[in-house]
């Protein structure tokens, strides 16, 4: 790859900076996917010692790219997203890899591949990590920035994505207890 073909990856990447999530910050701040994808890789490195026979680096890969489609078609939260919004993000995505150099394109494709798969330890360790930190920034966010269905979504999303791991189910129930503790003190208020 040479040094105008890695500016022009970057150059479409920073767009995730600018690209807002659906939920806020602790201080109200509307999220950046950018921000989003730091968090689940920090998440997934410091669980290298939770998961010794897994390639958390291949992890940390998977968490840093997973949203690249988003540049092209903002976020839009789970709850909302069809299945055309995932064929159009998926569309574009791929026909933005196949022009990149073919060292890189292949690497990411494969990535992409094995995260859409689920059978690797490595996507589902990723796939949990995703979920589970939408969760953490909605606990961490003020309650009125919630939409109505996030209420109960908050405590029964990502159950299922976590129930190969005792540790990431652990986690998740500490992520339950957080919810009901903001729930309950906050809806007091």
């Amino acid at each position: 790859m040479n040094a105008k073909e890695f500016l022009n990856i970057l150059h479409t990447a920073e767009r995730l900076k600018d690209t807002p999530r659906h939920c806020t910050t602790s201080r109200r701040r509307t999220e950046s996917v950018a921000e989003h994808s730091w968090r689940i890789s920090l998440m997934a490195m410091l669980l290298r010692h939770e998961f010794p026979d897994a390639d958390i680096d291949r992890v940390v890969d998977m968490c840093l790219i997973h949203d690249l489609g988003e540049c092209f078609t903002g976020d839009i939260p789970t709850f909302r997203k069809t299945d055309n919004d995932r064929s159009r993000e998926d569309a574009m995505l791929s026909s933005w890899l196949s022009s990149l150099p073919d060292e890189i394109s292949a690497g990411l494709a494969a990535l992409f591949d094995e995260m859409n798969a689920q059978k690797t330890t490595e996507a589902k360790i990723f796939k949990a990590l995703d979920k589970l930190e939408a969760l953490i920034q909605h606990n961490e966010s003020p309650l009125d920035t919630w939409s109505e269905n996030e209420y109960e979504l908050n405590k029964v999303y990502a159950f299922d994505a976590v129930g190969f791991s005792d540790w990431l189910t652990q986690l998740r129930k500490e992520i339950l207890n957080e919810t009901m503790s903001k729930l309950s003190t906050e809806t007091q208020e």
